[in-house]
């Protein structure tokens, strides 16, 4: 009867166990640890299995690479991140849930309001508004503001609720809102979701934060106009940004930021500096580059040039203008052709011309231009490219989006077993320019294509497989810090960008490279092999800088106008006590000229005090002054920006102090 007994009692527990099994998860983490869960677990529910502090910072959750609500029930075996303020996904989760919260107070104030889309961007995020016949200003915003705050206290919960298109559809169409039935009719029934929150309701694929009380301090920062759905023929929308964030501190400090960035606004410090300047006449996003400019950037193309020599690329270049056949077969017309300046008609019949909006369909042609060997690989091919694409109107800004812009632009023609050698050749390149211009804080970003629409992108799943493998092995081999984008890919191959910080923590998106199995194929590029068989290259499109403008942009702001001494476009200003000493000036002008130093003269009628202010605005990094003592001694006196007086030294002492400077950072540029 006992044996019995223990035989049915072995059995119910097998049962038992085998059940729980099947009603168990497994999670791993980051860190390729392993635990278990019951099915229907949330990712809050395993914060705080973990640590309580921690689940009172999780704002959402990464689940299998995709970013849910930390409370949504898990069910199956997953891999998990939880998702806190500092991730950018978190931040980006909490500024979507804060546009909801501020749509919610909008329409207490004016009931009524149509929304259109509210997203998340890089600082904050924004709404989409329609008022009807009543406006908002930036009187308005402190009293938005403190609603907002006040709903946020109420630790409202946003709860997700998946809905039927037919109900979707009833429940916009009872409260007017054309807009979000707009939205409706690309989206399938079965995928379409609602958030509420306290008394607000959206239309939103989430995911969202567990509740609104994270949210602890708010900023509307401005106010613009914006076409629905980006069409100038639609109605425009009244565009309310905001930011929020987790404590006032960090709002505090956020703001801080922004007035120091005000300061180094390259727009700003471009007119004070006479760099650049835009005319209407000439067209919007059309920069002209004054003097001073272009010195600075003569100087950034000369440092390039020579680095390129040495690493083995022949300098190229290509008309501004190429025949239409030449972008339908790269493909960039059938991609881009809608969003192009209008075709170049000539005399002749059909014949048309566009403006060249990329460097490497010409750079195919070159490459085409003789029969090439095994033997004569990599051909590499650089130019100082301009190129143009029609970007809208509201996009311009300053130099960092413009409509004519010149690329550092190089195509290297390899062999496949060359490619990831010479893809960590142009990292090497990248990094050494960033080197020189101390742009040290930098992620390099994998941009791979969107798996789920594969219809953007040209050429085969093998290539795209390859090139993609490349770039991740090449980007390891030499330690980078990386983070993966899917659907950051260029059409016609994945690339590697740099996002780099600058001295105030906002990323710029700077040198990129770009692995290309596919115009090669479009432009029937062929080598022969040591097989005596015909063989196709594989191409490599890079540009460290990026563009010069958005480049020069990036530097202005990073170091306030305060450009590196061996590239600053004037290095030594000669300040006369009075005109007595002007011919002294010269003098000393012509010593340092000679000694390949960029110096110039203030010879005007002014006090010397404030002919220092002014040099001390223009950022000129030495300042000599000369008067009667100097002129009897053969010497200068000298100032540094920003430092004050150096002491008097003889001219000699001094172009031998500043060439030391130099050429002691250029050393440490080179790694010497």
């Amino acid at each position: 009867m006992m044996k019995v007994i223990i035989i049915l009692f072995s059995q119910t527990f097998s049962i038992f166990a085998a059940d729980r099994k099947m009603n168990m998860i497994k999670v791993t983490f980051p860190d390729k640890q392993i635990r278990e869960f019951a099915v229907g677990t949330t990712a809050l529910e395993i914060a705080k299995s973990i640590s309580e502090g921690l689940a009172r910072n999780v704002l959402a959750a990464k689940v299998n690479g995709e970013v849910w609500d930390a409370t949504r029930a898990i069910n199956n075996d997953c891999e998990l991140e939880l998702l806190t303020w500092d991730t950018p996904q978190g931040k980006s989760t909490m500024w979507h849930s804060s546009a909801h919260l501020m749509a919610e107070a909008l329409e207490g104030f004016f009931p009524g309001t149509k929304f259109g889309i509210g997203p998340p961007i890089e600082n904050g995020f924004y709404y989409d508004i329609d008022l009807g016949e009543r406006t908002i200003s930036p009187d308005d915003f402190k009293r938005i503001e403190d609603k907002i705050l006040e709903l946020a206290k109420r630790n409202e919960q946003y709860v997700r609720k998946d809905v039927s298109k037919a109900d979707a559809i009833a429940y916009f169409t009872e409260k007017g809102d054309q807009y979000k039935l707009d939205l409706l009719k690309d989206l399938a029934d079965g995928t379409i979701t609602f958030y509420t929150q306290g008394n607000f309701t959206d239309l939103c694929r989430g995911p969202h934060i567990p509740n609104t009380g994270f949210i602890k301090a708010v900023k509307l920062m401005n106010i613009a106009g914006a076409y629905w759905r980006g069409d100038e023929k639609s109605k425009q929308l009244t565009r309310v940004y905001a930011i929020t964030f987790p404590k006032q501190k960090d709002l505090t400090e956020y703001l801080t930021v922004l007035e120091e960035a005000k300061k180094r606004d390259h727009r700003k410090l471009g007119k004070e500096l006479e760099l650049f300047t835009f005319s209407e006449k000439v067209g919007a996003g059309l920069p002209l580059w004054l003097p001073k400019g272009a010195m600075l950037r003569e100087r950034l193309e000369n440092f390039l040039k020579k680095a390129q020599i040495k690493a083995g690329y022949s300098p190229v270049v290509t008309p501004h203008i190429g025949h239409k056949e030449l972008y339908v077969t790269s493909g960039h017309y059938e991609k881009y052709g809608a969003d192009s300046f209008q075709s170049i008609k000539t005399p002749q019949e059909g014949e048309e011309f566009f403006l060249k909006p990329m460097n490497c369909p010409h750079h195919c042609e070159i490459y085409k231009s003789k029969p090439r060997s095994y033997k004569d690989l990599p051909v590499r091919l650089a130019e100082f490219g301009t190129v143009y694409r029609y970007e809208q109107s509201g996009e311009l800004s300053g130099l960092t989006r413009v409509r004519g812009f010149t690329q550092d632009d190089a195509h290297l023609f390899c062999r496949p077993d060359q490619v990831k050698e010479e893809f960590i050749k142009v990292i090497d390149l990248v990094l050494y320019v960033f080197r020189a211009l101390d742009l040290v804080n930098y992620d390099a970003q994998i941009s791979l294509r969107d798996p789920e629409n594969k219809s953007k992108y040209i050429g085969s799943d093998e290539n795209w497989e390859k090139a993609e493998n490349a770039i991740i092995e090449a980007a390891k081999e030499r330690n980078l810090k990386t983070v993966v984008e899917l659907g950051e890919a260029a059409f016609y191959g994945p690339k590697l960008d740099f996002m780099v910080k600058d001295a105030l923590g906002r990323k710029w998106q700077l040198g990129t490279i770009q692995v290309d199995y596919n115009l090669p194929e479009r432009f029937n590029l062929e080598y022969t092999g040591s097989d005596n068989q015909k063989h196709r290259p594989v191409m490599i499109h890079r540009a460290p800088f990026g563009s010069l403008e958005r480049f020069i942009a990036l530097l202005i702001e990073h170091c306030a106008g305060n450009f590196p001494l061996w590239l600053t476009p004037e290095q030594v200003i000669i300040l006369p006590i009075s005109e007595h000493y002007n011919d002294y000036a010269k003098k000393v002008f012509d010593q340092l000229s000679n000694a390949d130093i960029r110096p110039l003269i203030d010879e005007r009628a002014e006090k010397i005090g404030k002919k220092i202010r002014d040099a001390e605005l223009k950022k000129i990094p030495y300042m000599l002054i000369v008067g009667e003592k100097e002129q009897e001694n053969g010497t200068v006196a000298v100032r540094k920006h920003t430092e004050g007086d150096k002491g008097i030294v003889s001219i000699a002492e001094f172009i031998n102090a500043l060439h030391k400077e130099v050429n002691e950072k250029l050393a440490a540029i080179e790694g010497v």
